[in-house]
C-alpha cells in the first residue's frame, strides 16, 4: 500500500507539529499512512520539546504504510535544519525547496500516492533566489519537467460545505479587472470542470459563476466585465455541455440555500472566494491545486510563525487535506 507524502514547509512554522499532531490522532481521525519529507532530527527534537511522545523513524517511501501504526515515518532531505520554532532561517530555505522538489519526484514515480504540502514561507525562500511566486506555480514548473507538458495549476479551496477557485488569485484588487481575461476565465473553468469529474468522482460538475462587481454589474450600470467578457465566456462553456451558471451577484451565491445549486463556485478574485470558504469551514478547508498530474491538497492556512513551537497550533485543516488527497487518489480513508 502507498503512504502519502507530507513536506514538512517552513521548519520554523507550524507544519512540523500539526504533522505530529497528526500521527498522534491517526486512529481517532482514522488517517490513512503518510511520510514526511523532513530532517528527522529536527523532528524528533521538535517532539521532545513539545512533550510529544512520538518515534520517529528513518525510512523509505515503500516501507512507510509498514511503519506508521507505530512511528511517524520520516524521509531523510540529506541536510539538517537550523531554524527555530517562529524563527525562520533563509539558510534553510533549499531544505525546503528540495523537500517540495523530492515529493514531486516520489509522485511522479507512483512511490507515493500524492503529495500533502506544508505551508511555506515565501520571504525568506525569495531571499534565497527563489524565482517562484508561490508554492502553487513551483508545483506546476516542477510537473511540467516531470512530465515535458505544461501544467496549468489551478487552486480550489475546498470543504464539505463549500468549493471555492479564484480566477485571478495574489494580485492586488485595482489589477483584478485588467487581468480577468475571457481566456483566463475559459481555461480555468474546462479546468474546474474536468478535475471534478476526474477526482472527486462529479459526473456532471454544476458550477456557479461570480460577477465581478456588485450586483453582477446591475446591466452595465455597474460595470461592463459581466456584459463583456464573463458572459460570452459562459455561453461558450455552455455550449460545450458545461452545467454553468453566472454571472451571479457574489453577494447572494454564499447562503446554504444558493449552496446547494451547484458543486463549486468560480471567483473573480482571492477574497470574493476565501472569505465565504474560510466563514463557513475556517478549520476544516483544504487548499487543493488542480490541473497538474497529480494529487496535491495543503492546510488553508499559513505558517502561524506566532504560535509556532507552543503546542496550541490546530492540525484539523492538515488532517483534512491528508484526508482529501486520500480520497482523489483512491487510498483508503
Amino acid at each position: 500500500m502507498s503512504a502519502l507524502a507530507v513536506t514538512m514547509g517552513e521548519p520554523a512554522g507550524i507544519g512540523p507539529e500539526i504533522a505530529l499532531q497528526a500521527w498522534m490522532q491517526r486512529k481517532a481521525r482514522d488517517l490513512p499512512p503518510f511520510f514526511l519529507i523532513a530532517d528527522p532530527d529536527h523532528i524528533a527534537h521538535l517532539a521532545e520539546r513539545l512533550g510529544y511522545a512520538v518515534p520517529i523513524v528513518a525510512t523509505e517511501p515503500e516501507r512507510a504504510a509498514e511503519m506508521f501504526p507505530l512511528a511517524l515515518p520520516v524521509l531523510p532531505i540529506g541536510t539538517a535544519v537550523i531554524a527555530e520554532p517562529g524563527k525562520p532561517n533563509p539558510a534553510d530555505s533549499p531544505a525546503v525547496i528540495h523537500a517540495i522538489r523530492l515529493g514531486v519526484e516520489l509522485v511522479h514515480e507512483k512511490r507515493a500516492a500524492a503529495l500533502v504540502t506544508n505551508p511555506i514561507s515565501k520571504a525568506p525562500l525569495m531571499r534565497a533566489g527563489f524565482p517562484h511566486p508561490g508554492h502553487t506555480e513551483f508545483l506546476g514548473a516542477l510537473a511540467e519537467q516531470h512530465t515535458g507538458t505544461p501544467a496549468r495549476p489551478v487552486m480550489m479551496l475546498w470543504s464539505e460545505e463549500l468549493a471555492v477557485v479564484p480566477v485571478t488569485v495574489h494580485i492586488p484588487l485595482a489589477e483584478v479587472a485588467h487581468a480577468l481575461t475571457a481566456e483566463l476565465l475559459a481555461e480555468t473553468a474546462r479546468i474546474v470542470a474536468r478535475d471534478m469529474r476526474a477526482r472527486f468522482g462529479v459526473q456532471t460538475p454544476r458550477l456557479a459563476v461570480a460577477g465581478l462587481n456588485p450586483h453582477a454589474g446591475e446591466d452595465g450600470e455597474l460595470g461592463r466585465e459581466e456584459i463583456d467578457i464573463i458572459s460570452p465566456v459562459l455561453d461558450e462553456l455552455r455550449a460545450e455541455g458545461l452545467s454553468i451558471t453566472g454571472p451571479l451577484p457574489a453577494d447572494t451565491m454564499f447562503h446554504s440555500e444558493a449552496r446547494t445549486g451547484y458543486d463549486a463556485a468560480l471567483c473573480m478574485y482571492h477574497d470574493q472566494a476565501l472569505i465565504p470558504i474560510k466563514t463557513l469551514a475556517f478549520d476544516r478547508a483544504v487548499n487543493v491545486t488542480l490541473g497538474l498530474p497529480f494529487v496535491r491538497t495543503s492546510p488553508d492556512h499559513g505558517t502561524a510563525f506566532g504560535i509556532a513551537g507552543t503546542g496550541t497550533a490546530s492540525p484539523a485543516s492538515l488532517i483534512a487535506a491528508i484526508k482529501l488527497a486520500a480520497r482523489l487518489s483512491g487510498l483508503p480513508a
